[in-house]
């Protein structure tokens, strides 16, 4: 690749041709402010740049300024990324944009994390020059994502990543000048519109427009009620990302001090998702197994390939836009879903409390999460299997609000019988990691043999689209894993046409899996955080001493005492469901 040679704040420096002022600035350390820019290099997508003007930086010999997300370096440029003529026009752009931006830091739920407040303050803006009407637009609340648009600056950001990262196509600019708003069509509300609830445009907005729904204020009431026991699950992909709301390195593993905080916080019993995730593994891997005997004999009948279920926005994704295909994913509920049944049958039975006075909590890294426990099909006479889903950044809020040092925290375990799990439960939080723990399983069943190894690595790593087969003691099982709507859409486009290859497919629907998802610490689309969550994930499973499901003592006794095995009649009733036509 040509080199060119040009000089930026009086150091010479030598780029690739085609790179952008912003991208070689940040070569030599140079850090340009700016509110719409986005780039996910591992997915080779960009947000439409130069909207905010806010890059803007002076060139020698050039009459204007020059946005520098969109300005391509030339040889020999001279470039002046803090002349006071380029501070003054930054700081003139983020007075406008603040002219129409509500001032209610106090109590936005983005204040703190919050791109536009934190440049005002590394501006050194105090005051607003620029006076006149501002504009004012309903708030749209759905099950899960809030709506804010008075606080929306139009960066653009939540349509690149609804349109071209996931592809479901709710969110674009409609109207022109005041009336110019960012909404689904017909200015629909969210929950009218086929929006997934994958929460990757609020992991994304810089502002307060887009949040999570949310629910702590409910939780403390309940933990509030002495009438009331309150229990808590934990998904996997939290104990790798929460530790950096406290300052703590990106995939530094907290599981310990997260079940010390849980408990400080006032939660009568502390239990792990992970649990769920292992009585997931033995029915979805019993109906695979099923299904793939089935195949194999020779059944044209059979529904193939079978797709993972445990993702909500997943779900949602494939009930509007692929309802032809709504047989072929497991009917095997959420790990969510599968903790909240069994939580109010099994273990309320256990400690005499009656369903309607035991509250279920969880910790998501997942904003659809709050949608998926609201559906009418997970309650029992109108009484939710699980009552409040809480994200990863709501728990660090709580945390916070109750004055509770977590750094200091001691490591403390789960409660039993739903805290005890395997690694196979651990790595649900990554992609390719909930098909690994299927393997796992399936494989020992259906051969009656050992497996020889438990790494999967030809099943893990970030590529969006992966596939990979699995030799079955003689028998080759094809596997998919995508990880994003928009190569979701690869696959279900395949199965659509009657072309694909696989026998199992599992899909997540945020980058990365899990531990992407939209309820985790914002990582502004760095793919090394990612990284270090996925490798944390990784280095549970593999100091567990029990890494596959099906040897899960606590599991074996579900079944033992309560539902019989797994696809009976009982599993059936409270830990399968079914899906439907929204088109």
């Amino acid at each position: 690749m040509e080199k060119i040679t040009l000089n930026i704040d009086h150091k010479n420096i030598e780029v690739p041709r085609g790179t952008t002022i912003l991208e070689a600035a940040a070569q030599v350390g140079i850090d340009i402010p700016t509110l719409c820019h986005m780039k996910l290099h591992d997915m080779n997508i960009e947000n439409k740049p130069g909207g905010c003007r806010v890059c803007v930086v002076e060139v020698k010999g050039r009459r204007n300024l020059a946005p520098a997300c969109c300005t391509e370096v030339a040889p020999g440029m001279e470039i002046s990324t803090h002349s006071m003529r380029a501070v003054n026009a930054r700081r003139t752009i983020l007075e406008l944009i603040l002219s129409d931006h509500p001032a209610d830091c106090l109590v936005c739920a983005k204040s703190g994390n919050c791109e536009l407040q934190d440049m005002a303050h590394q501006m050194g803006i105090r005051e607003i020059h620029y006076q006149g009407a501002q504009t004012h637009y309903r708030e749209d609340t759905s099950p899960a994502i809030i709506r804010e648009m008075d606080k929306c600056i139009r960066c653009k950001r939540c349509e690149t990543m609804c349109n071209e990262v996931q592809t479901v196509g709710v969110l674009s600019t409609i109207n022109r000048g005041f009336e110019a708003v960012v909404s689904p069509a017909f200015e629909m509300n969210l929950d009218h519109s086929v929006c997934t609830y994958c929460g990757q445009c609020v992991a994304v907005c810089p502002t307060g427009a887009l949040t999570e729904v949310d629910e702590t204020g409910a939780v403390i009431r309940a933990l509030s009620d002495p009438s009331k026991t309150v229990i808590v699950q934990t998904a996997p992909a939290v104990r790798a990302a929460l530790g950096e709301e406290f300052e703590l390195e990106a995939g530094t593993l907290v599981t310990g001090k997260m079940v010390s905080a849980l408990r400080r916080l006032g939660f009568d019993y502390v239990f792990d998702t992970d649990f769920a995730a292992d009585l997931t593994i033995m029915e979805e891997g019993t109906e695979l197994l099923s299904r793939l005997g089935k195949y194999l004999a020779g059944d044209k009948e059979v529904k193939m390939p079978i797709l993972t279920s445990c993702c909500p926005a997943w779900v949602k994704f494939f009930e509007h836009q692929f309802p032809e295909l709504k047989d072929i994913p497991s009917t095997a509920r959420s790990p969510q879903q599968m903790f909240g049944a069994i939580a109010k049958t099994y273990f309320a039975d256990k400690i005499g409390v009656k369903r309607e006075d035991l509250v279920v909590v969880s910790i998501m890294p997942c904003v659809a999460k709050k949608y998926e426990s609201s559906r009418d099909e997970f309650a029992a006479n109108g009484n939710p299997d699980v009552d409040y889903a809480l994200t990863t950044r709501e728990l660090a809020s709580l945390i916070n609000l109750s004055n509770i040092d977590f750094k200091s925290l001691p490591e403390e375990d789960f409660d039993q019988p739903l805290g005890e799990s395997t690694g196979a439960g651990v790595i649900f939080g990554t992609t390719g990691g909930v098909i690994e723990a299927a393997v796992r399983t399936a494989y020992e069943i259906q051969t009656g043999k050992t497996l020889p190894r438990l790494d999967f690595h030809e099943l893990r790593g970030m590529e969006g689209l992966r596939k990979a087969t699995i030799d079955f003691d003689g028998t080759p099982i094809n596997i998919g894993i995508a990880h994003g709507l928009g190569n979701a859409r690869k696959l279900l486009e395949e199965i659509k046409a009657g072309k694909s290859e696989f026998h199992a497919i599992e899909i997540m629907s945020c980058p990365g899996g899990c531990i992407g998802g939209g309820g985790q610490p914002y990582h502004h689309g760095d793919v090394e955080i990612l990284k270090k969550r996925q490798k944390a994930i990784y280095s549970e499973d593999k100091n567990k001493t029990l890494r596959k499901s099906h040897e899960n003592p606590h599991i074996k006794k579900l079944y033992e005492e309560f539902l019989g095995a797994p696809m009976s009649e009982k599993a059936h009733h409270l830990l399968h469901t079914g899906y439907f036509d929204r088109s």
